[in-house]
């Protein structure tokens, strides 16, 4: 397809508030265009190609990899994100392909061992006089610099919008703080409604799929449930009493993601028929457009505080991620202190970044597996 035919096609199914693909903000390093894809589906690609999304599948959501091979991992859960964003997009006729490509890098910075193993990092990177550790910065940091593919450039050479969706990621557990060295981010008060997109779809992915994981593995009961208002009100539009046991949690978690999917564009078209927008630029000069109705945002955070409590406190998930901090600790401390132990290729960042940085890139990088398996082989004198 021509440049020229797809700029007609974006025009013609685009709103005016979306970003257009041509009107991109362009790339940090200068390449010819190509001929078939756009270049947000160019970002795309090359995240789906890269070595971190692969290392996503061995990557703990809640559970980690060895509870069960039907529980979430960060791979699934960033399909999930995609999935409901496209949804979301499409039916408020913004950029697929860019709400795609944010969705399928939002989480490519995660540590193994879910978020204990970004708190352990963090207060390590902190007693060196760093800013920290973010998994937002290192998914930027990732596609920036860390992976290596192409001749011409460090990273992935990703787009602008792209790059702001990874950095300025926001959930409700996902606060970005965006140090000196990425300003570029901060010349706008709002992202993209594409990268809006992301954000909430991720909120309403991580709660509904921790929640069918949380049910799945017997941490969470439905009577337990039964105290939640998003929850009753879910099994009242489902009458679940009709149905078969065994189909009971699916109805129950499909209903709760079409329920809060259907209020956010509901809610999002009443804000921006009352903003009106006429490009991106004035997006991105407002506050937040896309977001749930408040009652049924009181309802969301009334649930994720039953999780937190119920699920995330569980002594079962406690004694995983606390095993995962001092597997994490103990790899950091072992490669700092005698650094031959890491690979070769390793070793030779140290010549061009801090110790402490390559050691932190390297660990962040792992999967959960791997991090087990490196543990072992440091510590255990049967192990090789």
């Amino acid at each position: 397809m021509e440049k020229q035919d797809i700029e007609k096609r974006e025009e013609s199914i685009l709103e005016k508030y979306a970003v257009f693909s041509y009107k991109t903000l362009g790339r940090k390093y200068e390449e010819e265009e190509h001929f078939l894809r756009t270049p947000f589906q160019r970002d795309r690609d090359r995240i789906i190609h890269s070595t971190a999304f692969r290392r996503l599948e061995y990557k703990t959501q809640v559970f980690i990899y060895h509870e069960g091979d039907y529980y979430r991992n960060r791979l699934t859960h960033t399909l999930e994100v995609q999935q409901i964003a496209r949804t979301i997009a499409r039916e408020l006729r913004v950029n697929e392909d860019l709400v795609e490509a944010i969705s399928l890098a939002h989480d490519l910075g995660h540590t193994p061992f879910g978020h204990k193993g970004e708190m352990v990092l963090n207060e390590i990177m902190k007693s060196f006089g760093l800013p920290g550790f973010e998994h937002n910065r290192q998914g930027l940091r990732i596609v920036d610099i860390l992976e290596e593919r192409y001749p011409d450039f460090p990273g992935l050479n990703l787009t602008y919008e792209v790059r702001e969706g990874i950095i300025r990621h926001t959930t409700s557990y996902d606060i970005p703080l965006i140090e000196k060295e990425y300003e570029e981010f901060t010349k706008y008060k709002s992202p993209t409604l594409e990268a809006q997109i992301v954000n909430v779809a991720d909120e309403i992915a991580y709660t509904c799929h921790d929640l069918d994981d949380g049910i799945k593995s017997g941490i969470i009961n439905y009577e337990e449930l039964r105290d939640v208002r998003l929850w009753k009100e879910i099994e009242e539009i489902s009458e679940i009493e009709k149905k078969p046991k065994r189909h009971i949690r699916h109805i129950m978690i499909r209903n709760l993601i079409n329920y809060l999917v259907l209020d956010l564009i509901k809610e999002t078209k009443k804000n921006l028929n009352q903003l009106k927008p006429k490009s991106v630029e004035e997006v991105r000069n407002l506050d937040i457009i896309v977001k749930n109705s408040e009652d049924v945002k009181m309802k969301h955070i009334e649930l994720r505080k039953f999780l937190e409590e119920k699920m995330y406190a569980h002594t079962k998930v406690i004694r995983m991620t606390e095993k995962g901090g001092r597997i994490i600790k103990e790899l950091f401390y072992a490669y700092y202190n005698e650094p031959r132990q890491l690979p070769l290729h390793i070793q030779a960042k140290m010549k061009k970044e801090p110790k402490e940085i390559v050691v932190c890139d390297y660990i962040a990088g792992m999967t959960d597996r791997f991090a087990i398996s490196e543990y072992q082989k440091l510590f255990d004198p049967a192990t090789f």
